[in-house]
């Protein structure tokens, strides 16, 4: 974790403190700003646009004086959004939103535009479905019909979101799909093919869908969110360049989960979710994993920093890799350190590239649709009472992970590691204690730190799929 890989991204430790300096921003004004959003700064040796020193850099409008109520039952849409798009048309600017609840359905948010929720304002979801238009959306890897989320942007650049006031979605909105019509239900905040997008210093709550998705996205940071979800917390699909720092999870599945497409569509796309730095965040979930990479992988997930993160509560494992035959692409150089594990019903670490997931309809065939994987390192990692260390034996005996490495792990746990087809491991300072049976248990591993390690049986292979009659495409 001090190689040069990570000392490239030492900027990232700063939580996308330029991440909003992109030439156009600077329609706001450098004041105006950093104001706005604290982790901003100008960047430098860039001169600003003339725009930049015109008196609509400067604005900053209150939805009250557009009609909002903030009455909690009056229905605000109208208000909110003709606010939001006055502040877009004058250039850029903020959207004040004051103490009060206001009861809105779906938001769009507008390129230069920051949204700021004041101390005692919240944003209420509405219950009715009809105030949440329809359009093409992600879910779990595939492009289908269904209900945009509570606050969105679609093709935005230099956006934000800044607290400390709060967004709730609505309580009668919960699940994941309509039952009856299948159609997807709105996430709480969704960003689709955006730049330069930071959310910060705010509460948010989702009851049934995934509550933060940035789809296609590139800069993108969360900082100081408190994420309080009935399903995913952060889900960061097909993204660039994306940080996670300071942030507070209590969540009824993932906390962050890592995607990239399904399936022969998602690798037909082929945009990857890479560069991702996850730090100082703090989990608890009482369904799956605290940081879950998959099982949509299909167009690849590589260059991940996971670093000074408390897993306080994990239903599984707290750290979960997984994929399966059929996704095709790659996981790599997934770097974790300094984690600190309890609460984990499960384990710490699970790996599992054979089966991870549902099966697409349309897979990726022959040796192609088995996932590549490797470059994944673990290190500094605390675990109390963890009842498995790292089960990581769901590999594909065609494709072996290629470097695995866990150093410097102390702490208590009911079993140890188990591992199987791993190329150049690397198992280096492990005190635990409390374990019952070995250590270290292996079938087909190569490398280093093995020594006295038991021998298991390897995992029923999964045949690669079958090529179809017909070449997929695109539909």
């Amino acid at each position: 974790m001090t190689g040069p890989r990570f000392e490239r991204r030492s900027f990232l430790k700063g939580a996308g403190k330029a991440i909003l300096a992109a030439p156009a921003f600077s329609l706001l004004g450098e004041a105006r700003m950093a104001e706005a959003l604290p982790g901003f700064r100008k960047e430098e040796n860039k001169q600003a646009p003339a725009a930049a020193a015109s008196p609509s850099a400067k604005i900053s409008f209150n939805i009250r004086d557009y009609g909002a109520t903030g009455d909690g039952t009056t229905k605000d849409t109208l208000a909110i959004q003709q606010t939001i798009e006055r502040v877009s048309v004058f250039g850029g600017g903020e959207v004040v939103v004051p103490a009060g609840n206001y009861l809105t359905g779906a938001l769009a948010l507008r390129s230069n535009v920051v949204l700021r929720v004041e101390k005692d304002a919240s944003l209420l979801g509405s219950p009715d479905m009809a105030d949440y238009p329809l359009a093409q959306v992600r879910w779990e890897g595939h492009w289908i019909k269904g209900y945009i989320g509570f606050i969105s942007a679609a093709d935005a650049e230099n956006i934000g979101i800044t607290g400390p006031g709060r967004i709730v979605g609505s309580a009668a909105v919960r699940g994941r799909v309509d039952r009856k019509t299948h159609l997807r239900l709105p996430a709480l905040l969704e960003f689709t093919n955006c730049r330069n997008v930071q959310v910060q210093d705010c509460y948010t709550k989702n009851y049934g869908m995934w509550s933060i998705h940035p789809t296609y996205c590139e800069n993108v940071t969360f900082k100081n969110v408190t994420v309080d979800s009935g399903a995913d917390g952060i889900d960061v699909d097909s993204c660039k360049h994306v940080v996670i720092d300071g942030c507070t999870f209590s969540t009824a599945d993932d906390c962050i989960s890592l995607k990239s497409g399904r399936g022969e569509e998602g690798n037909a796309i082929g945009r990857p979710t890479e560069d991702v730095q996850i730090s100082n965040c703090t989990f608890t979930d009482s369904y799956f994993a605290c940081i879950g990479i998959g099982s949509e992988t299909s167009a690849g997930i590589r260059d991940v920093h996971v670093e000074h993160c408390k897993c306080l509560g994990a239903r599984t494992y707290a750290i979960y890799l997984k994929s399966r035959v059929g996704r095709g692409a790659y996981i790599e150089d997934i770097y974790m350190n300094d984690l600190d594990v309890s609460g984990a019903k499960q384990g710490f670490l699970r790996l599992n590239f054979l089966n991870g997931g549902k099966k697409d309809e349309n897979p990726v065939p022959g040796l192609a649709g088995i996932p590549s994987v490797g470059n994944l390192h673990f290190s500094n990692i605390h675990v109390t009472d963890c009842p498995v260390l790292v089960q990581a034996t769901e590999i594909d005996l065609d494709k072996p992970v290629e470097g695995f490495s866990l150093v410097n792990v102390t702490g208590t746990c009911g079993q140890g590691i188990s591992m199987a087809n791993i190329k150049k491991t690397e198992i280096k300072n492990v005190n635990v204690t409390g374990f019952s049976g070995p250590l270290i248990s292996i079938h087909n591993v190569t490398g280093s730190g093995l020594g006295g390690a038991a021998t298991i049986e390897g995992p029923n292979p999964v045949p690669p799929i079958a090529a179809p009659s017909q070449p997929y495409r695109l539909h």
